[in-house]
């Protein structure tokens, strides 16, 4: 791979794609998929879930990562569980020591809707400017490469 996976996702981001899409997308050769396959994959997690605001995009793509290099395949193997569960609460901690919540309407400062929009927010150069979305993704891609590395 030509760029680190930080870098990857950073840049997947700024073309355009959802937080989610962009860690995933990034780790995309990692996990055996091409890249069109693991954005179209982690397309409907972005912007806090279905944009509901909720666990951050960002988190989720870099939690799909984990489950694929780790999922248990059995549903009885509770050890391949525990020990996934294990790496993901690990990152998941770090992103919120770091960032102060999961939560995507919280790490944005956004006031609740009264109902959800599936409308994106466009992708313009002030949208660019006053997001923080790239750093969270930088850092969910950092966390999981870092823990994709300890393993090897």
């Amino acid at each position: 791979m030509s760029k680190p996976i930080p870098e990857r996702a950073v840049e997947l981001f700024m073309e355009g794609f959802n937080c989610s899409q962009a860690v995933f997308g990034a780790f995309a050769e990692t996990v055996g998929m091409t890249e069109a396959q693991a954005v179209r994959l982690s397309a409907a997690l972005g912007a806090g879930v279905a944009r509901m605001r909720d666990v951050c995009g960002a988190v989720t793509g870099g939690m799909l990562a984990i489950g694929w290099k780790y999922g248990a395949e059995d549903g009885a193997d509770q050890a391949t569980k525990s020990a996934c569960y294990a790496r993901g609460q690990k990152i998941c901690l770090s992103f919120q020591e770091k960032f102060g919540t999961l939560i995507c309407r919280d790490l944005l400062k956004l006031k609740p809707l009264e109902g959800p929009s599936p409308i994106p927010t466009p992708r313009t150069a002030e949208f660019y400017q006053t997001r923080p979305c790239a750093q969270f993704v930088y850092e969910m891609a950092r966390l999981v490469e870092e823990e994709l590395k300890d393993e090897e």
